[in-house]
């Protein structure tokens, strides 16, 4: 028995072409609609106010990669005095927490100097370090 190659009829072939073209299509006008918003994120430089920030402390506040090291092997519930030897005054003030029954947790914030657009974002626990974690903006 001979099999014939199975050669796609004009249908499927003729579809696929058109689609994908409309496809293309989409996407340059969803790149070309987008461009402000990408060029405006390239260029910020300078992080912006966290829309839950309560007050701005110190509006030139970053944290370099040497401040950051140093932070980092503060051990958690160390005196609020040896983070702020390293770090002085933070960014803005965050709203207080309560993470745990009765206890009310401070939280500040510190943008990075070499990457804007993260903060180290500190918390304390009656006035003793508990720990930390970055924020992504």
């Amino acid at each position: 028995m001979v099999s014939m190659p199975h050669s796609p009829g004009p249908t499927s072939t003729g579809l696929v072409k058109p689609l994908l073209a409309g496809g293309l299509m989409l996407v340059i006008v969803g790149l070309i609609q987008n461009v402000g918003g990408v060029r405006q994120w390239l260029v910020t430089n300078q992080p912006s106010q966290p829309q839950d920030c309560e007050a701005i402390i110190h509006s030139d506040a970053r944290l370099s990669r040497e401040q950051l090291a140093s932070l980092l092997t503060i051990p958690e519930r160390d005196p609020k005095d040896a983070v702020r030897k390293i770090v002085s005054e933070p960014y803005c003030r965050l709203p207080q927490l309560q993470v745990r029954s009765g206890v009310v947790a401070e939280r500040e914030a510190y943008p990075l100097a070499f990457d804007p657009n993260t903060q180290l974002v500190i918390l304390y626990e009656n006035d003793e370090y508990a720990g930390y974690r970055f924020r992504f903006q």
